[in-house]
C-alpha cells in the first residue's frame, strides 16, 4: 500500500512539473539544463563500452540530447527537456535550441528511471523534422538503437541499413516497460526567447546566424564540433 502511495505521489509530482510549463521559465534554469545535456553527452563519450563511433559522427546532420524522468503504474508519464543542434549547409554547427520532451506509455509497469539519450539524426531532413510544431522520430522517421564502441562491422551495416536516427541511452534506476509507447518533441519557444533575449524562432535560431551565440553555449558548441569534425 505505501508502494502505490508513493508511485501517486511521484505521478503527482510529474504532473505539476507539466503544468509548470505555463510559468515564465529563468534563464538560470536553462543554463543549469543545458549543462546538463552538455554532461550527458560527455559522460555517453568517456567509455568505449558507451561511446557513439566516430563514423556515426563524421555522419551526423543533427544531435538532440534528452533527459527525462519516467514512472510508471500502469499508465506511465514521461516528461523532460531536450537541447538540440544541427550541422548547417556551411558544415558549421547551431547554437544548441531548446525542446520540450514527453511520453505516454500503455501497459503493465511499474518503477522510475530516469532516461538520458543522445540522438544523432543522419540527414538533413530529418534533422529539419525540428522545426515542425510537434514531432516523433519513431513515427516519422527510421530510429534504431545505436551500435556502440566502435564496432566498424557493426556500424557500417547500420548504416546501410538506412537509419534516420540513431539512439544512445544512458539509464539509471529501474522500469518494467510498456507494451505500447508514444513520444514526441516539440519547440520550447519561451525557453529560447528567455535564454536568447530574442523572438527568433527555430528555423532562424538554427539555421541562420542571426543570433549571437552567449558564452553558455560555446562549450557545447566547441564539444560538438571537435566530436563530429570530419
Amino acid at each position: 500500500m505505501k508502494k502505490l502511495l508513493n508511485a501517486f505521489v511521484l505521478l503527482a509530482t510529474l504532473a505539476a512539473a507539466v503544468g509548470a510549463h505555463a510559468v515564465t521559465i529563468k534563464r538560470e534554469t536553462l543554463v543549469e539544463r543545458l549543462d546538463t545535456c552538455e554532461a550527458i553527452l560527455q559522460d555517453l563519450q568517456s567509455s568505449t563500452k558507451t561511446a557513439i563511433p566516430a563514423d556515426i559522427l563524421h555522419r551526423a546532420q543533427g544531435i538532440v540530447i534528452v533527459n527525462q524522468v519516467q514512472a510508471g503504474l500502469f499508465l506511465g508519464i514521461k516528461d523532460g527537456y531536450a537541447v538540440a543542434l544541427v550541422r548547417r549547409p556551411n558544415g558549421k554547427w547551431s547554437i544548441p535550441v531548446f525542446l520540450r520532451a514527453g511520453e505516454a506509455s500503455f501497459g503493465l509497469q511499474a518503477g522510475v528511471k530516469a532516461v538520458n539519450t543522445v540522438m544523432v539524426l543522419l540527414d538533413d531532413s530529418t534533422a529539419r523534422l525540428l522545426l515542425k510544431s510537434r514531432f516523433n522520430f519513431g513515427a516519422e522517421a527510421k530510429a534504431m538503437a545505436g551500435v556502440r564502441g566502435g564496432e566498424r562491422e557493426a556500424v557500417n551495416k547500420q548504416l546501410v541499413e538506412g537509419a534516420n536516427v540513431l539512439v544512445y541511452s544512458l539509464q539509471e534506476g529501474y522500469y518494467l516497460g510498456a507494451a505500447v509507447k508514444t513520444g514526441f518533441m516539440q519547440p520550447n519557444d519561451e525557453a529560447n526567447r528567455v535564454f536568447y533575449n530574442t523572438n527568433n524562432r527555430l528555423p532562424e535560431l538554427l539555421f541562420s546566424d542571426w543570433t549571437t551565440p552567449p558564452a553558455e553555449t560555446r562549450f557545447i558548441m566547441d564539444y560538438v564540433a571537435r566530436l563530429t569534425s570530419r
